[in-house]
This record gives structure tokens, C-alpha cells and sequence, in this order.
């Protein structure tokens, strides 16, 4: 009877744990599915644009031209701003050409009534050679994540999108699995009960 109470506790301790593993897989991995989703589409609607994610952009810093301020594997997030919130010692994102580029702006000028924007890497000796436009601007830098490049290159993957729904396929089999099993095994013992 010790022994049978022993291994009933045991299998409750393992589907507790199992539960908590399954819950915790499922709260990271639905963010992450959700987030991906979203990038996803939004490219595929406006494939000009970078897509944003509540409001906010992620880039990540493949040079060492802002350093010290933000340095080479950094992930940094920006968001969109009017343009009178955009002033000298701000640092921006900005498209150039094919590439996107995150430099502080050193001056603020008008041609033809137009703004115009130097700007400038802080590890960098000489400005931009082009001013740039505020069509231009992708966003306003807001924050960084420490050497996070690489996690966010990888969430805005579509493979990890792919991967992270096979995930979630294969938790959702493998519970289905075993409470099949656990079912038949209760059956088995109540069959077994009734006819001894």
C-alpha cells in the first residue's frame, strides 16, 4: 500500500511539473508567435515600410558607428513621432538608400521650407554627407536591449514562426497523448477492481 501511495505521489509531482513546464512554454511561445505574425503581415502589406509592433520598431545595430551610446549587437526600438518632436541631440533611425542607418542629429536646417537633418554616428569623425528629409525618418530611438540583436533577428524569422507553431503542435499532441494513456490506465484499474 506504501509503495502504490509512493509512485501516486510521484505521478502527481510529474504532472504538476509537466502542467507548470507546458504553461510557461505557452506563455513565451504565443508572445512570440503573435509578435512574428504581426511583422510578418505588416510586410507583406506595406513592403516598403519597416513594421512595427504596437507602435514600435526593432532594429538591430550591425556597426560601431554609435558607440559608446549603442553599441554593435544591440537591439534598439523606436517609434514614430511628429515631426516638431524631433530635435538636435535626438538619435533617429532614417533610411538610406536600401539601408537603414540609427545617427544623432547635429542640426536642424530649412531649404525651401522644407527641415533637412545632419546627422551623425557619435564614434564617427565627419557628418552624413546627405541631409536627410522627414519622410526619411523610421522613428525616434527610445530604448536599447544589450547585445539582443541576435534574438530579435531570429523572432522576426519566418522559419522561427514555422518552428514556434510545430512547437506548439507537438505540446499540445504529446498532452493529448498522455492523458489518453492515463485514461485507458484508469480504466484498466477500475476493470481490474470489478472483477477481482
Amino acid at each position: 500500500m506504501y509503495k502504490i501511495d509512493k509512485i501516486q505521489k510521484e505521478n502527481q509531482r510529474i504532472h504538476i511539473i509537466g502542467r507548470v513546464i507546458s504553461a510557461i512554454l505557452y506563455i513565451v511561445l504565443i508572445p512570440m508567435i503573435i509578435f512574428n505574425f504581426t511583422l510578418i503581415i505588416k510586410s507583406f502589406i506595406n513592403p516598403n515600410k519597416t513594421p512595427d509592433f504596437f507602435g514600435y520598431k526593432s532594429f538591430v545595430i550591425v556597426s560601431g558607428s554609435m558607440e559608446p551610446t549603442i553599441k554593435k549587437g544591440d537591439a534598439i526600438f523606436i517609434k514614430e513621432v511628429p515631426e516638431e518632436e524631433i530635435k538636435t541631440n535626438d538619435i533617429i533611425s532614417f533610411t538610406q538608400g536600401e539601408t537603414n542607418v540609427t545617427h544623432r542629429i547635429v542640426e536642424i536646417t530649412q531649404e525651401n521650407g522644407i527641415k533637412k537633418y545632419t546627422t551623425k554616428g557619435d564614434n564617427n569623425n565627419t557628418e552624413d554627407k546627405e541631409k536627410i528629409s522627414y519622410q526619411n525618418i523610421e522613428g525616434k530611438y527610445q530604448f536599447k536591449i544589450n547585445q539582443f540583436g541576435i534574438v530579435i533577428g531570429i523572432l522576426k524569422s519566418k522559419i522561427t514562426l514555422i518552428l514556434l507553431i510545430a512547437m506548439i503542435i507537438f505540446i499540445n499532441y504529446y498532452k493529448t497523448r498522455m492523458e489518453n494513456k492515463k485514461q485507458k490506465r484508469r480504466e484498466k484499474r477500475k476493470e481490474y477492481e470489478k472483477n477481482k
